[in-house]
């Protein structure tokens, strides 16, 4: 849930481009066949509409029944894309993601640091325009009997 809604408000890209096969109404509109539609990524994972009053808000728990069920359409969560032109990376990034922080948890306690300023910023992808510096502390780990 703690990822889901990370990928959420970050999406790894903001927008995603798709080209019309067929002529089709979409929300009222006709689009032609091969017309380019920008799918802004962002744009759908912070709407109100669909996420509701507390879209800006980190709320893991929006995930608690799954992604399909997170927001008012099932199709509102597309960190990844969809369809046939998913990212074909995203089990093994959200494998990754979930091995990083179990282990983290596990070896070490960290904050933000003083320094941090909050300020994501596009640039091909979404990422933090000053960095994301985070103060790190190891735990003591358990002894192991001999």
């Amino acid at each position: 849930m703690i990822l889901n809604e990370t990928l959420r408000l970050y999406p790894p890209a903001v927008a995603t481009i798709r080209r019309a096969e067929v002529d089709v109404e979409l929300g009222g509109y006709h689009i032609p066949q091969g017309t380019e539609l920008l799918i802004p990524i962002m744009g759908v994972h912070h709407d109100a509409g669909l996420w509701g009053t507390d879209v800006a808000e980190f709320n893991p728990t929006r995930f608690a029944d799954g992604a399909s069920r997170a927001a008012r359409h099932p199709t509102a969560f597309i960190p990844f894309g969809l369809g046939a032109r998913m990212c074909i990376g995203q089990n093994l990034a959200v494998l990754e993601a979930k091995l990083t922080v179990a282990i983290l948890l596990q070896r070490l306690a960290f904050r933000l640091s003083p320094s941090y300023v909050h300020a994501p910023t596009v640039l091909m992808l979404l990422h933090p325009q000053y960095g994301a510096p985070i103060l790190f502390r190891s735990l003591p780990q358990p002894s192991h009997p001999s």
